[in-house]
């Protein structure tokens, strides 16, 4: 088995002389995993999470887990975390917590120590119970694929081996191992497909997980096919400008396009659905917007423009006096005294102090705002003004304001109010800027 091993990680790109940390349970996966690392002469490391749902015997796991470190001369490393906290906080399940914060702090390990890889005991079986809970809650061919074999610099040295072929081997080797009590309960849904659907389905294909394993080797390689074809579509048609991802609507009249669209959306959080609105959309009236969890996707000018999403933040109150004052991203810089006279810069406001109340607000923009543009006798909107100043959609949110007792005297970065400007009979002048952090 340790041959069968060391070529499929060979063929992941995994050499001896690459660190690997190693996550360890103390179950009968990873253990015959470190074991066969270990025979292997990697250089590897323990990572062991403790995760405070089942009391002593988690303390008992975690004691293995440190004594077989100490038997085998191998480094080990424990943390201790707040699973359930963590889940209530994040609005997540148990599972979701354990898994988020076990990568985590395994990332923090790599980075600290140097690790190449990060290896984890999933096995053949594992893989199939997850092409199941995909099938059954609706997936693409990633989800039908199971469990890939590497992903970044996460490996699954067992991937290929079933979990027969790894407890003979546990056997053979007299392997030490900790059983998890929550393994036997059907109440988790990959339990339930393990223990109830799985045996029906051999009943039927005695031969199952190689059945299986052939199939996913099938659409392993249909999916390098389907990226290597995203890939040349989004190079063509997917362009970064500044922290926007833009993509043009003329790219989007191939009538086979809404895979590559989805699948590019998919990255920013859209689901398939909102991309098929997405596209519906796409030639419609500009203006309108989706929204992520993480992103916003906006159809302005004949592009689809995506920014990652930014809560608006509360107002701030600010002293007519040098400082300078955050809000989200952005740093407003107030500088006072400085020379009268005009600065044509619209990233920089100089206006006249003595026609400024003491305390202006700092906020963004809102419906219905108005003010009255340098050069104008007559109010306009904020909204018509942001239109005309061609902002795009996906960053209209992001304009602020600066507002003197009540009213606009500076549409941040773009325009300054007609009332306070300098004038010949100006005698204090106070300078604005806004940067992003």
């Amino acid at each position: 088995m340790n041959n069968l091993v060391a070529t499929y990680l060979n063929d992941l790109g995994v050499q001896p002389h690459h660190k690997v940390l190693v996550a360890v349970s103390g179950g009968l996966d990873s253990m015959v995993m470190a074991t066969i690392l270990l025979e292997l002469k990697f250089s590897i490391g323990i990572a062991h999470v403790n995760f405070g749902l089942r009391g002593a015997e988690a303390d008992a796991d975690q004691l293995f887990v440190e004594q077989w470190g100490a038997q085998h001369r191998v480094l080990v490393y424990t943390t201790q975390v707040e699973t359930k906290l963590y889940a209530q906080q994040h609005g997540i399940s148990i599972q979701m917590a354990a898994r988020e914060l076990r990568y985590q702090w395994f990332n923090e390990l790599t980075a600290q120590h140097g690790y190449d890889f990060i290896a984890t005991g999933h096995h053949l079986n594992d893989s199939l119970e997850t092409a199941l809970i995909n099938l059954s809650r609706g997936t693409g061919l990633e989800g039908l694929a199971g469990i890939a074999p590497r992903s970044g610099n996460r490996i699954r040295p067992l991937l290929r081996l079933t979990r027969q072929q790894i407890e003979v081997y546990a056997a053979e080797k007299q392997i030490a191992w900790r059983e998890d009590g929550s393994n036997q309960t059907d109440a988790y849904l990959r339990n339930f497909i393990r223990h109830r659907v799985i045996p029906q389905l051999k009943k039927v294909t005695p031969t199952l997980e190689n059945s299986f394993a052939e199939t996913t080797i099938h659409l392993q390689a249909d999916l390098k096919l389907l990226q290597h074809n995203l890939h040349q579509w989004q190079t063509a048609h997917v362009h970064q400008r500044g922290d926007d991802l833009i993509l043009s609507v003329a790219s989007l009249s191939n009538p086979h396009i809404i895979p590559y669209l989805w699948r590019t959306l998919q990255a920013y959080g859209f689901g398939w659905q909102q991309t098929q609105a997405i596209l519906a959309a796409a030639t419609g009236q500009p203006g309108k917007q989706f929204f992520s969890k993480t992103h916003v996707l906006a159809i302005d000018r004949g592009e689809l423009l995506i920014t990652r999403r930014v809560e608006t933040p509360p107002e701030v109150v600010v002293s007519l006096e040098p400082g300078s004052y955050v809000m989200g991203t952005q740093t407003l810089e107030l500088v006072l005294p400085v020379a009268v006279e005009v600065i044509t810069n619209p990233e920089v406001a100089v206006l006249d102090a003595e026609k400024l109340a003491p305390t202006l607000v700092w906020r963004v923009w809102q419906p219905g705002d108005y003010f009255y543009p340098l050069g104008m006798d007559k109010r306009k909107k904020v909204s018509d003004f942001l239109v005309d100043e061609k902002v795009p959609v996906n960053k209209k949110g992001r304009v602020t304001v600066l507002e003197s007792a009540g009213e606009i005297v500076w549409i941040a970065g773009l325009r300054i109010d007609n009332r306070v400007k300098l004038t010949k009979s100006s005698r204090q002048a106070v300078l604005f800027r806004v940067t992003q952090m």
